[in-house]
């Protein structure tokens, strides 16, 4: 099989998704891609994925390449971190078998995969789960001792303009499923009008459903431009030593942002500011809770996230996988509720009308014929 397209380059996969269009190529340096990346590699329309590394690495159960398979994008691993050097960005490439071609020379070769071979490896990873574990608990515990007087005492968090106080405080955040189970909830939006605080890239997926976020909390590197433009309040995520790295993109577009120092995730953050300004109840989105996501995102450790939800969490309701919980159908007694509302004007005419006597029998035999009555 071959594939021919614009080859899309970075090392950094959140930085190249904003530059993808339809049928493009990514060339990534990301060993264990992670499943919201590809989730996002799936939705930009890329036609494949060339990765210097490998995509599963081992190191943990990573079901983020299965996604790629499944959706028809071809799949090419480990093959050297020298193309990061030898295919620039918008270079035209071939893919050939396990091969890149660029101007007609084989420049590198890699390893084809399929979804038969991804599962066998995410079979070997399930089996060395138990070291990494060992490995992560430890972390876990080290970082905590580290960080538990900054996040379980008071952090100096700084004022905003948003009203927070006595409302639900709705946190979104880009994890597994997350754009389901925010459609999942839309009317929860709609009818409680909560605070919407977006993490990053997503205050990208609020804005998807039609809802601009009220705070956006994060080091700005996976929102997008209009995202930022459109978001109420920016609070950027500063390291505790004061760094804040994000500043400078929201300052470049002409952006006002508080800057807000802290130990742990941009997702801690978002959730502790939503508890000290007093929010009445703080609802959880897409929220990282398992150790294969904290893997999967790369953390070390989840220190920081345990501790958040310690002090928040007698006003935590977690939404993860609320679309998964049920899925409404239309049952018969609607259909037919709906039906005999519709025959009410018609009986009301046909009662006038010699014509539209004849249409209502008309339209009660063909219901009689539909359901089988007839």
């Amino acid at each position: 099989m071959r594939y021919r397209g614009v080859a899309r380059v970075d090392r950094k996969t959140k930085n190249l998704l904003p530059r993808l269009r339809p049928g493009e190529i990514a060339v990534v340096d990301h060993e264990d891609i992670d499943l919201v990346a590809c989730e996002s590699l799936v939705g930009a329309g890329v036609r494949a994925v060339v990765n210097a590394r490998k995509s599963i690495s081992g190191r943990y159960p990573n079901p983020g390449p299965l996604t790629l398979c499944r959706a028809g994008i071809y799949v090419l691993d480990e093959v050297g971190p020298q193309v990061m050097d030898l295919v620039r960005d918008g270079d035209v490439i071939e893919l050939e078998g396990n091969a890149i071609i660029k101007c007609g020379k084989v420049v590198s070769t890699g390893r084809v995969q399929t979804l038969a071979s991804l599962e066998r490896e995410l079979g070997r990873a399930r089996q060395g789960l138990a070291r990494e574990l060992d490995a992560f608990v430890s972390n876990t515990i080290e970082y905590a001792r580290r960080e538990k007087s900054a996040i379980l005492g008071n952090l100096p968090f700084p004022p905003l303009r948003t009203r927070i106080s006595g409302r639900h405080a709705l946190v979104v955040v880009r994890g597994r499923d997350y754009r389901e189970d925010l459609r999942a909830i839309r009317s929860y939006i709609e009818e409680v009008r909560p605070a919407l605080v977006a993490v990053d890239g997503a205050a990208d997926a609020l804005l998807e459903i039609g809802f601009s976020p009220d705070i956006i909390v994060g080091d700005m590197d996976s929102v997008s431009d209009e995202a930022l433009r459109r978001g109420n309040e920016l609070v950027v995520h500063a390291y505790p030593d004061g760094r804040a790295p994000g500043l400078e993109r929201v300052r470049r577009l002409g952006l006002d942002a508080i800057v807000c120092p802290a130990p742990g995730t941009s997702e801690d953050l978002a959730m502790l500011l939503a508890y000290e300004n007093g929010a009445e109840l703080i609802v959880a989105v897409g929220a990282h809770t398992s150790v294969e996501e904290f893997l999967d995102k790369g953390r070390p450790g989840m220190a920081s996230t345990f501790l958040t939800r310690l002090k928040v969490g007698s006003l935590l309701v977690d939404a993860k996988g609320v679309s998964k919980l049920y899925r409404g159908r239309m049952r018969t007694g609607y259909l037919v509720l709906l039906i005999i509302a519709a025959l009410v004007p018609l009986a009301l005419a046909a009662a006038e009308s010699d014509i539209a006597k004849q249409i209502l029998r008309l339209v009660v035999i063909r219901l009689k014929l539909d359901i089988g009555l007839l």
